[in-house]
């Protein structure tokens, strides 16, 4: 039985109905490699569009948990900075039992998380839409608009990298190594939070990675296949 607001003990993982619909993927889901600063928890975001061909476009975005000293991870290094309801909401314990998997995702909240930081995405037909410089800035637009919308007193528009996607010097090319290959891809280095960079995979796909600027020198930048 389930209660308004309340999920039951043995309710299932949602990462469970995550890794099937990555089956749908028509590309392998690229990560960052293994690191120990990066610990992957299979929080996958899943988008995708259709029409009357079928899924004309899909996208898998990996979150990550940061350890900034890995090796010691009760450091108060390793913390976030919380507001109090976040710490709140971790600290207030109910009185009935939950699932793991909810506890585990609570208590992960005590860390930085590198929200949907590696994005692989996938376009059918090829179009400007589908260049790696057009996938980075719009993936960068998401993680500034759902994350750092409160540093931009103004707003942030969805088009706010059109120009800096089409183009140099804002949009420069950079060598992005891919499961050991160096390969070409583009950087979009222009905003004062993050920093974004990209390259082709082929067959439609592109991987993008969009990271805090105060986190990269705990971050190895070099992409591989997830699983």
């Amino acid at each position: 039985m389930r209660f308004d607001g309340v999920i039951p003990e043995d309710a299932p993982d949602p990462r469970l109905e995550q890794a099937r619909r990555l089956e749908l993927m028509p590309i392998p889901v690229m990560g960052l490699v293994p690191q120990p600063s990066l610990e992957d928890p299979d929080m996958v975001g899943i988008q995708y569009g259709q029409d009357s061909r079928g899924y004309n476009e899909m996208s898998a975005s990996i979150t990550y948990t940061l350890w900034r000293n890995p090796a010691d991870r009760s450091d108060p290094i390793n913390l976030a900075e919380l507001d109090e309801q976040t710490r709140r909401s971790i600290e207030d314990i109910p009185p009935w039992p939950r699932p793991v998997w909810l506890v585990e995702g609570v208590q992960r909240m005590r860390y930085p998380q590198l929200w949907e930081a590696v994005r692989t995405t996938w376009h059918r037909d090829p179009s400007e839409r589908s260049s790696p410089a057009r996938v980075l800035a719009e993936h960068m637009n998401h993680i500034l608009i759902n994350r750092y919308r409160r540093d931009w007193p103004g707003g942030i528009a969805w088009d706010r990298f059109a120009g800096d996607a089409r183009r140099p010097p804002t949009n420069r090319e950079v060598a992005v190594r891919i499961d050991g290959v160096e390969v070409q891809g583009v950087e979009i280095d222009t905003d004062p939070l993050v920093c974004g960079v990209g390259a082709s995979l082929g067959r439609g796909g592109v991987v993008t990675a969009v990271l805090p600027r105060d986190e990269l020198g705990y971050i190895r930048i070099e992409f591989a296949k997830r699983r």
